[in-house]
């Protein structure tokens, strides 16, 4: 175990960030302004957090994230695609290297057979050095069990520990 894994998720993102001389933004839909927050209870996260914009509806996501029509008619809000087109909206809209995003089903309505009450995508973008090639996304796809509210904790959790684990790959990679 690290000698961090004590600390909570969000503080050890906030001393990977830093240290990387790193920067985050996050788009939000499901969490609805939870990761922002997480990142921002810790002392400091003015040095690495930019912003966090909450798109909860597709009217949202076309306007402050130019996710165009076509991708939300054709996959839905709560997609991979979409997470990613926010993840990459979200670090290019705020000139920042790493962008988060959320989109998911909270619950307890809105489930589908296909798309049920826990869904959600997590997207995560980094940007590379300009003509370097090395800018790009990731998506996870995960079902969390729960009543809305802690559907949403999981989420964010979720969130902050995918962007950590990105930061720490690309940190040791650009080490090798």
């Amino acid at each position: 175990m690290s000698p961090d894994a004590d600390e909570p998720v969000e503080a050890r993102l906030g001393h990977t960030l830093r240290a990387a001389n790193a920067t985050v933004a996050v788009a939000e839909s499901c969490t609805g302004g939870l990761v922002g927050a997480r990142i921002t209870d810790v002392p400091g996260a003015s040095e690495y957090f930019d912003r966090s914009l909450v798109t909860y509806s597709s009217r949202a996501k076309r306007a402050l994230l130019a996710v165009d029509r076509e991708r939300l008619d054709a996959h839905g809000a709560v997609s991979e695609p979409v997470a990613r087109a926010m993840a990459r909206a979200a670090r290019d809209t705020a000139d920042a290297t790493w962008g988060l995003s959320t989109t998911g089903i909270a619950g307890p309505g809105g489930g589908t057979e296909e798309k049920p009450v826990g869904t959600v995508y997590v997207g995560v973008a980094h940007a590379g050095a300009w003509g370097s090639g090395e800018s790009g996304a990731t998506v996870e796809h995960h079902v969390f069990e729960g009543d809305r509210i802690e559907i949403k904790a999981r989420i964010a959790r979720c969130a902050l520990d995918a962007l950590l684990e990105r930061v720490r790959e690309h940190e040791r990679g650009a080490r090798s």
